[in-house]
């Protein structure tokens, strides 16, 4: 196994159990548009991408920059009020991350999420210590599956992406992984294993609990003995 030096973590769904919340918020979302909107649908063609992206998925056209804007807001503002009141971790993530900068790995997070999410979302988290990169979906790069969003964060943290281990939850960030020349971890939190295979998926799990339990860590040190 390759030398690893870092690990980049996708946010919702991959370190908060956010995803059911955001399909609820596209429910809410279609109910005050009176929209005919078919969710679960919206989520495998969105999940991953950027707000911009997103936007013009929902519409199927290409939509100007004020009405993704205005889209976000709505649609995000509902995520945050919903996810807010029952706000959780993916079951044992902090632990997992403080065990990995404690081991010398550097952290770093790579998401979609827009700036106010990752916010939301860091503030709620309360990481210690605090990743060294975060790269979110509102600076300019191309959504998932293209690799940009994890090329950068590694770029940000001066590690080799074939140094680099990504933590998703979605096809189009495991699929990511592998277009930027990254290992990945599958977090099952809203996709099977199955749905998250690949040739560069060195582990599938349910939550960082159960990848505590594989002694996951312990081998990455074995690896760069």
């Amino acid at each position: 196994m390759a030398r690893t030096d870092a690990l980049i973590f996708d946010m919702d769904g991959t370190m908060v159990d956010s995803m059911p919340w955001h399909a609820k918020a596209w429910i809410e979302f279609a109910r005050r548009r009176g929209l005919a909107l078919d969710v679960p649908d919206l989520m495998r063609r969105t999940t991953g991408r950027n707000a911009f992206e997103c936007a013009c998925e929902l519409m199927e056209r290409e939509v100007s920059a004020a009405e993704s804007d205005a889209i976000t807001h709505e649609k995000e503002t509902i995520y945050r009020e919903l996810f807010g009141a029952v706000f959780a971790e993916v079951a044992g993530f902090n632990a997992f991350a403080r065990a990995a900068a404690a081991q010398g790995l550097k952290i770093a997070v790579g998401t979609a999420g827009d700036r106010h999410n990752v916010a939301f979302v860091m503030e709620r988290l309360r990481m210690d210590p605090l990743p060294l990169a975060i790269v979110g979906g509102d600076e300019g790069f191309t959504g998932k599956p293209t690799p940009a969003i994890f090329l950068e964060a590694a770029r940000r943290i001066g590690v080799a992406p074939e140094h680099c281990i990504v933590f998703e939850d979605a096809p189009f960030g495991i699929e990511a992984a592998r277009r930027a020349g990254m290992r990945a971890v599958a977090v099952c939190t809203t996709h099977s294993a199955a749905e998250l295979a690949g040739p560069h998926v060195i582990a599938a799990v349910r939550d960082y609990e159960e990848l505590a339990l594989s002694n996951f860590l312990e081998t990455l040190d074995a690896a760069t003995a």
